[in-house]
């Protein structure tokens, strides 16, 4: 199994770039959808979420309230953290069982760990082949999430400096697909990072 990080700030495009490689035979791993996997209701990491930050974060039907929890840590250096120390580890096993799964059916495997808080999660880098980061300027970020999440421009630039930077992003990678400009000149970067990820796995078969 070879396996790739794929990350980047929210609204960066990485979600872009990861549908591009799925359709290249990768099979990838979301650390998001992990994310909602682990604070399910009765989960253990939930019911730590709920004893952190108060019985307010959970729904009625005991889901947790992401909008609420959500308003508590983004700007919130030290809740932010908390709430990294509940989620990271159940992440990072599930995802572990996720690359085990993948690699049973095929020992020769791509798995792109689709991970935006890879630098902020503080793992270790050394169990990936390589680690690729996709990034757009801040502004831009910005209006995307504007245009698309229907976010307001504070929440959206607090949501934007709340996570790590480009240049905390691009000191840890081995490539940076750049998703500023139309989404075809991103889907092209992103075709060339993978025919060049793919040969050179190859030859390291």
């Amino acid at each position: 199994m070879h396996l790739i990080a794929l990350t980047g700030g929210i609204a960066s495009g990485k979600s872009t770039v990861a549908a591009c490689w799925h359709k290249h035979g990768a099979v990838i791993v979301d650390a998001d959808l992990l994310a909602r996997q682990v604070v399910e209701p009765g989960s253990p990491a939930l019911d730590a979420i709920a004893q952190r930050f108060g019985q307010k974060v959970l729904q009625d039907d005991g889901s947790l309230d992401r909008k609420i929890l959500g308003e508590q840590i983004f700007g919130d250096a030290a809740a932010r953290e908390a709430l990294n120390a509940i989620t990271h580890p159940a992440i990072g096993a599930l995802a572990q069982q996720r690359f085990d799964d993948a690699e049973a059916h095929d020992p020769n495997v791509l798995v792109v760990y689709d991970i935006p808080l890879l630098v902020e999660s503080g793992q270790s880098l050394s169990r990936f082949a390589a680690v690729v980061t996709v990034e757009a300027d801040d502004d831009r970020r910005v209006q995307r999430l504007m245009e698309h999440r229907g976010m307001r421009r504070d929440e959206a630039e607090r949501r934007v400096a709340s996570q790590a930077t480009g240049e905390q992003r691009r000191a840890v990678a081995d490539f940076v697909i750049d998703s500023g400009d139309e989404l075809e000149d991103t889907v092209s970067r992103a075709d060339e990072v993978w025919r060049q990820l793919s040969r050179t796995l190859q030859r390291s078969r």
